[in-house]
């Protein structure tokens, strides 16, 4: 084990640099595919609770919005923290501000700005520059981020919503591994995050594997400075946790689809309950 890992300058303990720049483009072709395909009755069904199919849509054409005049446009303007708010607070709170102000546009209009708007969001990614600091990421505990994680984890954001939609109209997970297997690893990105109050001695890993042609193995590593634990670690050491879960169950956990206790009933543990335990409250999403 390298006892110096935590000393290395950068992100090196958010694991390897993730490239989904070439996948916004399939993505976004398979979520217009998707909104095309539906019924005018499918506008209207609950795809996450509160929001619609149609509500769902908003919020990523808000997303898209965004997206282009910040890291585009270099638009400074855009709504502030109340008084009190926390992020969690304040991101709900503009998501559903912008929901309500689009009641009046209809399904088509929704469906043809997405896809004018989305297509610039594909050319803005494609070209971005992996290296640069960008928008913090809350669930990892990085802020500012590098963009390549910050543009996967807008990449888990896109693909999520297009399965709560495909879910909510009657349709199963998209099965496609090209994309799953970006989301899963982009997910397992918040385990350091989410283990930091998890204390360890030194060199402990616990190791978490998704199975399917979608799925990986990830070593987490509890380091020696200030607590932190690390991806970085090869994980040629024998983790004294291996949690083992399938990719549906991985997907839906960090992104609150089921709960915490839901997941480690389905999982299988091999060691120390305790920290698996820990691990399963993984989070990927502001929730």
């Amino acid at each position: 084990m390298n006892s110096q890992l935590n000393e290395v300058p950068g992100y090196s303990w958010l694991g390897s640099p993730i490239d989904a720049r070439l996948l916004f483009a399939p993505e976004q072709a398979a979520l217009m595919a998707t909104l095309r395909g539906l019924e005018p009755a499918d506008w209207r069904k609950e795809a996450v609770p509160g929001w619609t199919v149609r509500d769902l849509v908003v919020h990523l054409l808000g997303d898209f919005y965004g997206r282009l005049s910040r890291d585009r446009d270099g638009h400074q303007g855009g709504l502030a923290f109340a008084p009190g708010d926390t992020l969690e607070e304040f991101i709900h709170r503009i998501n559903q501000e912008w929901v309500d102000a689009f009641r009046r546009v209809s399904a088509a209009a929704l469906t043809d700005t997405l896809d004018l708007v989305g297509g610039q969001v594909v050319r803005l990614f494609e070209t971005t520059d992996p290296e640069k600091a960008s928008l913090g990421v809350s669930w990892a505990g990085v802020d500012p981020a590098p963009m390549w994680l910050d543009s996967a984890r807008d990449f888990t954001e896109f693909w999520t919503h297009r399965q709560q939609i495909r879910h909510a109209t009657g349709q199963d997970t998209d099965p496609n591994p090209r994309f799953l297997s970006v989301v899963l690893d982009t997910f397992m990105r918040a385990l350091p995050h989410t283990l930091r109050n998890t204390p360890a001695p030194s060199g402990t890993q616990i190791q978490v594997h998704v199975g399917g042609p979608a799925g990986g193995t990830w070593t987490v590593t509890a380091t020696a400075i200030d607590g932190r634990w690390s991806l970085a670690e090869p994980g040629t050491g024998r983790p004294v946790t291996r949690v083992s879960l399938d990719a549906g169950t991985a997907w839906r956990l960090c992104t609150r689809g089921i709960s915490p206790a839901v997941a480690f009933a389905r999982t299988r543990i091999d060691g120390d309950r305790q920290l698996a335990e820990a691990a399963c409250q993984i989070v990927s999403i502001v929730y």
